[in-house]
């Protein structure tokens, strides 16, 4: 019989709490919400974890038989840890269900472990770290060490830093030198209008003034837990600074979208929209930051959850409950990468410059038919109840 997890991050509100403060700032989301969270569990479920410090990488969806199916491809040691944390809150039966017969902080010491193996790449080390740190208060200071290279780096991804700040702060000893490096890098890092480019320091090539949407929120998370440990201002201000920009761009019908423009803070390119960003990331990083004392951002999130629902781009459903998924993204008709080249190219060449019309030259509404455990994980981590402290 697998051990009971140690318990999740103490700065994190309950469920009830957080569906209700939302539901109390734009009714109706909480029937969402619930369905959500079940078809990640089911979900998780169905990607036949096999033990060790993976996962499947993606669920894909395919044509059968008998109708659709979502079938396991690839591995991830990311993603298994991410899977950990958003389990964890759940009871200690569905956790073994989901990981054949283990916990989820049994799942997290195996993530650490492999973490440790030669030519880990830093993020995934950061991921494991954090896992085993919240969910088993394990920790590794050969890996520790690793990470804090890493951040030291020039061109280290700005998700990575993020990351390595929050792994510092879920260990239980040994992380303060490598909090104070990332913080001190990301707040570096950030962008006059609060927005955050896809390395540290930002690149001078044809995209180096672009962050993506993840480039942004997770520096919210990590900069929210430093100062609700902390209370130095500077941190919250950082976070209130990023939230604040994402919210004031968010889409009519609710879309984070995808690039922005470090120098400006803008919108370069929208599309794709990922599901992942609307029901789970945004949701938990500006939770994170109300209960961290910064500005409320509760109708955003509300709006973006409803997106799911009613997505003017597609007719197509995004939640599909019987196979457990919940579609990646709807994205534009085009060739690979087209939109992404051309809003790079103009806005490198003045940042108020974009391709007229692109909408109409490359229409949104194609959806992309897989779904990844990650984004299942974070999806109950960002909803579920955790466990009290042990």
């Amino acid at each position: 019989m697998s051990a009971q997890p140690m318990g999740v991050h103490a700065d994190r509100a309950d469920a009830r709490g957080r569906i209700d403060a939302v539901e109390d700032a734009a009714p109706g989301i909480r029937a969402l919400v619930t369905r959500l969270t079940e078809v990640a569990v089911r979900g998780l479920a169905s990607m036949g974890y096999r033990g060790g410090p993976e996962v499947p990488h993606t669920l894909r969806g395919l044509p059968s038989s008998a109708g659709p199916v979502a079938v396991p491809q690839g591995t991830s040691l990311r993603y298994a840890a991410i899977a950990a944390l958003g389990l964890a809150a759940r009871d200690l039966e569905t956790q073994e269900a989901v990981f054949g017969g283990q916990s989820a902080a049994d799942v997290a010491s195996e993530c650490l472990a492999g973490a440790a193996r030669p030519g880990t790449e830093p993020g995934g080390g950061a991921l494991a770290l954090w896992a085993a740190g919240e969910l088993r208060g394990e920790t590794d200071p050969f890996l520790v060490g690793r990470l804090t290279d890493a951040v030291l780096e020039p061109g280290v991804p700005t998700v990575t830093c993020a990351w390595a700040l929050t792994a510092a702060l879920a260990v239980p000893h040994g992380g303060d030198r490598l909090a104070g490096i990332a913080a001190e890098r990301l707040l570096a890092a950030q962008g006059p209008a609060g927005t955050y480019p896809h390395t540290i320091p930002g690149g001078t090539g044809l995209r180096g003034h672009i962050g993506s949407f993840a480039d942004q929120v997770y520096p919210v998370q990590a900069l929210s837990r430093l100062a609700a440990r902390t209370g130095e201002d500077r941190y919250l201000a950082a976070a209130n600074a990023t939230a604040a920009r994402l919210v004031r761009l968010q889409g009519p019908a609710g879309q984070w979208w995808w690039h922005y423009d470090v120098r400006t803070g803008g919108v370069v390119e929208g599309y794709p929209v990922y599901s992942v960003h609307q029901h789970a990331m945004a949701p938990m990083v500006l939770l994170e930051l109300l209960g961290a004392g910064g500005d409320d951002h509760r109708a955003a999130v509300a709006k973006g959850l409803h997106w799911l629902e009613a997505h003017p781009e597609c007719v197509e459903p995004l939640i599909a409950d019987e196979l457990g998924v919940v579609w990646r993204k709807v994205g534009r008709r085009e060739p690979p990468r087209a939109s992404r080249s051309l809003a790079a190219i103009s806005s490198r060449v003045h940042p108020k410059l974009r391709v007229p019309g692109l909408s109409k030259l490359l229409p949104p509404g194609v959806v992309d038919h897989e779904c990844r455990p990650y984004e299942l994980g974070w999806l109950m981590y960002a909803w579920a109840a955790p466990k009290e402290e042990q």
